[in-house]
């Protein structure tokens, strides 16, 4: 009965969300735009990047630090909550309803280039961890062969002696 209740409460929070939260967000957003395009581009990748680059980074240190079911579902709620002004531009973005409609136009007036720089921002931001990670493993593949002793000298190896000697013969 409890797991009832639960899954029905559940179930009205999300459509109450969805009903508010795209409004909302659009509403902040476009007071901190003010309709400028260089402010909405500005503040767009700022978000875009800042909030896609903490959550991912959180839960690859999370993760690394321990990997019991417990730690990987608190790592994927740490990563949603820092996650979510990217999220609730997507959800205006992507979503069907009248409150994603209303963000969408409320964001095209107050906000205009917000949703642009947004995804230039993420973008930027997982192109950023990508790299970073090669640089990681590429730096552990280092110490690894360094430790194993496997490096190759840079110096030329000595000249190898000749197999037959030759006789020689006078003036």
């Amino acid at each position: 009965m409890w797991a009832v209740a639960g899954v029905v409460g559940l179930a009205l929070a999300v459509l109450v969300t969805s009903a508010t939260v795209p409004r909302w967000w659009a509403h902040r957003v476009g007071d901190q735009v003010d309709g400028s395009i260089t402010q909405g581009t500005t503040l767009g990748i700022v978000y875009g990047f800042v909030f896609t680059f903490l959550p991912i980074v959180a839960i690859m240190l999370i993760l690394r630090w321990r990997r019991t079911w417990k730690t990987i579902a608190t790592a994927l709620a740490i990563g949603i909550v820092l996650a979510l002004p990217n999220l609730m531009t997507l959800s205006i973005v992507i979503g069907r309803g009248n409150a994603a409609h209303a963000g969408d136009r409320i964001l095209d007036v107050e906000a205009p280039a917000f949703r642009g720089g947004t995804l230039v921002g993420a973008i930027v931001a997982a192109a950023l961890i990508v790299f970073m990670a090669y640089l990681m493993m590429s730096r552990d593949r280092a110490e690894t062969k360094a430790r194993r002793g496997d490096r190759q000298e840079t110096a030329a190896p000595p000249p190898e002696a000749p197999t037959e000697t030759r006789a020689r013969r006078g003036p």
